[in-house]
């Protein structure tokens, strides 16, 4: 290969970028991204840059000696490719040939098409989005939060620092059912009311107040009526994959990739929140949207597109499994493994209502998950176990 295009200049194309280097790829790097801004750092958004502790200085992904050498192509968005002439296009008409492509576009926040383009209603997924929002979080302002997952319960954690009254509504009985399940998903839950945030669970949105292009109150079909000065929608996020839909790649939620982020076209390899990896574990493609995983993959990855279709498949031991943490309320949880597989939950250590446990999923006798709430040092022996797939730090609650 003499030239490698990313399309993507986030923390996964960048984790690309340097694994081709470090793996001994010495042709033309070309990187891609929509957005002006040099790689950054995103979970930030959401905590420490909304509340104004940290500058987007601070976000900045590459090391001021850091040299690539590659060629950045920056605020022109990737509009098609062209697997035939080995070419992709670009939003200013330009464009990029290439021998080997990584596909890192990332995924874009959901909005509520009622609301969209009201001047206090947001999403969260950039720095402009966070940049927009940080402005109206004004102490004694009433933000509603639609949806509670984590980016909802994030900002609503940040906005209630701030001084704001909020309220979160959710469309599911509990929050995070799910990536927790729903016994945990709601222990998890407990920690807005906790704080003095009002959380709606089960709710369905009527209607929208809406006066001088912005949202004024958001109404439920049971007849509550939420006053509202500043709106935030969490309702999840899509893979930027439109502009694969004639370029030959298998799709689905997501680029559909086997366990090396190999795709159905040979030279192309996705990598992040676009890309959907068939776990060898169990044969299911699952798009991991989690900040490990977009430092972790992209060497697989790089190694599979090097070694072309030559290139061996890895076992279930080199793709560690799914792991994401959130920072709520001043409390630190951490999560590793697939809940969906547990036929039960135990709780190891700690008191869920004191916001301070260890909780383990099980498959009959087999551990498949752990979450942590401020239980780091612990949960990191845990998660170790799980990917290593040796001994375990406790016995099972019960065992001898």
């Amino acid at each position: 290969m003499q030239t490698i295009a990313i399309v993507g200049a986030s923390l996964a194309g960048i984790s690309a970028a340097r694994a081709l280097r470090i793996q001994g790829f010495e042709g033309r790097l070309v990187i891609i991204g929509d957005e002006a801004q040099r790689p950054y750092d995103r979970p930030p958004l959401s905590k420490d840059f909304l509340a104004g502790r940290i500058s987007a200085d601070d976000l900045a992904l590459e090391d001021s000696a850091e040299d690539l050498q590659a060629e950045w192509r920056l605020g022109a968005a990737a509009v098609s490719l062209d697997v035939a002439r080995r070419s992709i296009r670009l939003s200013d008409d330009s464009r990029i040939g290439f021998d080997g492509v990584v596909i890192a576009t990332g995924a874009s926040a959901r909005m509520l098409p009622e609301v969209a383009g009201r001047t206090n209603v947001h999403r969260l997924r950039t720095l402009e989005d966070a940049r927009a929002l940080r402005e109206q979080l004004v102490p004694g302002a009433r933000l509603v939060v639609i949806g509670a997952g984590f980016i909802g319960a994030e900002v609503a954690s940040t906005a209630r620092g701030l001084g704001l009254d909020v309220t979160v509504v959710e469309m599911g009985e509990v929050p995070l059912r799910g990536p927790l399940g729903a016994e945990m998903g709601d222990a998890v839950g407990r920690l807005h009311s906790a704080n003095g945030v009002e959380l709606i669970c089960g709710a369905r949105i009527a209607g929208f107040d809406i006066s001088n292009n912005q949202v004024t109150a958001v109404r439920l079909d049971d007849g509550r009526y939420l006053p509202a000065d500043v709106v935030v929608v969490g309702i999840g996020a899509e893979p930027n994959i439109a502009w694969l839909r004639d370029g030959g790649l298998e799709l689905g939620n997501g680029v559909l990739c086997d366990s090396t982020g190999r795709t159905s076209v040979p030279g192309i390899v996705a990598v992040g929140d676009c890309a959907a990896w068939q776990d060898p574990r169990t044969g299911d493609h699952q798009r991991i949207e989690h900040w490990t995983g977009a430092i972790e993959r992209p060497a697989l990855a790089a190694a599979a597109l090097l070694a072309g279709e030559s290139g061996a498949d890895y076992g279930p031991a080199a793709l560690n499994l799914p792991y994401f943490w959130s920072d709520q309320y001043g409390t630190r949880l951490q999560f590793v493994g697939h809940a969906a597989s547990a036929d039960r939950v135990v709780i190891e250590t700690g008191d869920p209502a004191d916001h301070n446990f260890l909780a383990v999923y099980y498959d009959a006798e087999a551990p498949v998950a752990v979450l942590g709430l401020n239980q780091t040092r612990l949960f990191t022996k845990w998660r170790r176990a799980l990917n290593q797939g040796t001994g375990l730090p406790l016995q099972p609650a019960g065992a001898s």
